[in-house]
């Protein structure tokens, strides 16, 4: 019966290529096979704390040379350029969210084997507050999660870290204002003591995002918070 219903629906609301963005020959796929390997993929030179990319002498960028960071490490799979930016904002606002099932595979195929050596009791995805999911009618990082979850037998939680606060877009913000804008917009309830975090979200770009659900999540007890993103940003 479930795969009658999923034949119905291919058929009503066909998938499309997160790449391409073409209507997928195997609705069974999650990208066209010549699609396959059509993201730019993050180097084999990338900053140990980040991920952003860097030279190949060097083990740190500027950034994280230059101030401590409060997660112990982010990796990202892809580079965020023109062609996975039109991905994402088909994904996150044009009703496109099979391609989330894409970049959780390709999360778990590039990187599954770090996750597991970091060994997280839980993984968080980066919350939206209410009024915002409820407009967008889904959490991006959320849905990635659930899957990167399952495929890695890892539970997840949507409850222990909240979006307390509207914040301003941070796509024209620079540095030092992405930072002021999350001041304060997440919190964390429950006693995280001895936990190893692993939270999960789309872009990484200053690090602002991350930087401010890490620091939540330690004032909650957290012993280790790690970090994936599906892409990042190259300096």
């Amino acid at each position: 019966m479930k795969k009658i219903i999923r034949i119905f629906l291919n058929i009503l609301y066909p998938r499309h290529c997160p790449v391409c963005h073409g209507i997928l020959k195997d609705q069974e796929s999650l990208v066209c096979p010549e699609c396959e390997n059509g993201f730019n993929r993050v180097g084999s030179h990338y900053c140990l704390k980040c991920g952003k990319p860097v030279k190949a002498q060097e083990e740190y960028c500027a950034a994280c040379r230059g101030h401590k960071r409060a997660f112990d490490r982010n990796r990202s799979v892809f580079l965020y350029d023109g062609k996975l930016r039109q991905s994402l904002v088909r994904y996150k606002y044009y009703g496109a969210r099979e391609y989330g099932d894409f970049y959780a595979e390709s999360v778990c195929r590039f990187i599954g084997d770090e996750i597991r050596r970091w060994d997280p009791d839980v993984l968080i995805p980066i919350p939206l507050t209410v009024a915002k999911q409820r407009m967008r009618g889904f959490n991006q990082a959320g849905y990635m999660a659930e899957r990167i979850g399952t495929k890695l037998e890892i539970p997840v939680s949507h409850d222990l870290l909240k979006k307390i606060h509207e914040t301003r877009s941070q796509k024209k913000l620079n540095a030092a204002q992405r930072k002021q804008n999350l001041r304060n917009a997440f919190c964390v309830k429950e006693d995280l003591h001895g936990y190893t975090v692993l939270v999960i979200d789309d872009v990484y770009t200053t690090g602002s995002t991350m930087e401010a659900a890490a620091l939540c999540l330690k004032a909650a007890g957290a012993e280790k918070v790690y970090c994936i993103t599906l892409c990042t940003g190259q300096g």
